[in-house]
């Protein structure tokens, strides 16, 4: 599925392949809530890295959150200007790129249960809303984006194989 994204001021743009396209995964870390995440998470989508495209490349910024005291190597994209949280890149696995739902200018669509995940990192303020399909985890599932695509077989037939953000 081909994603449109944008941040809020429109300085930004961009497109990507996405054969992983269902908001499902709400992550509760810290890092999330606090860069993309204004009701106490953020949701990211899997897309195909080569096929990212950019306008307004020179408006944009790479914050690297700090982890045990070092810097990450992922990338999180926002817009300079605005602030708005636009993707994660993390050169660990340079195939993949993760917009930010919140992003996305493009219809997704409605995932048919979701996973809400590192809730051991939860902000005591946020309640979890999550369905009777749903799952939790403190942690990381074992399952990753493209595995659960694949199991309710909503994923495209193209795509990098499974790999864990």
């Amino acid at each position: 599925m081909l994603l449109h994204g944008s941040c809020h001021c429109g300085a930004v743009h961009f497109s990507v392949e996405s054969p992983h396209p269902y908001p499902y995964q709400r992550c509760y870390c810290s890092i999330c809530r606090k860069t993309a995440g204004g009701g106490g998470y953020a949701i990211n989508l899997s897309g195909r890295a080569e096929t990212l495209s950019v306008e307004g490349a020179e408006h944009k910024s790479i914050y690297h959150a700090v982890i045990d005291g070092e810097p990450s190597p992922g990338e999180r994209h926002f817009c300079r200007h605005c602030a708005s949280a636009l993707w994660v890149f993390d050169p660990r696995w340079p195939e993949l790129v993760h917009p930010f739902a919140s992003a996305i200018d493009t219809d997704l669509p409605i995932p048919p249960e979701r996973v809400h995940l590192l809730l051991d990192s939860k902000a005591n303020w946020v309640e979890v809303e999550a369905g009777k399909n749903d799952k939790c985890f403190d942690g990381y599932p074992e399952e990753s984006i493209a595995e659960w695509h694949r199991r309710l077989g909503l994923a495209d037939k193209e795509g990098p194989a499974p790999q864990r953000l």
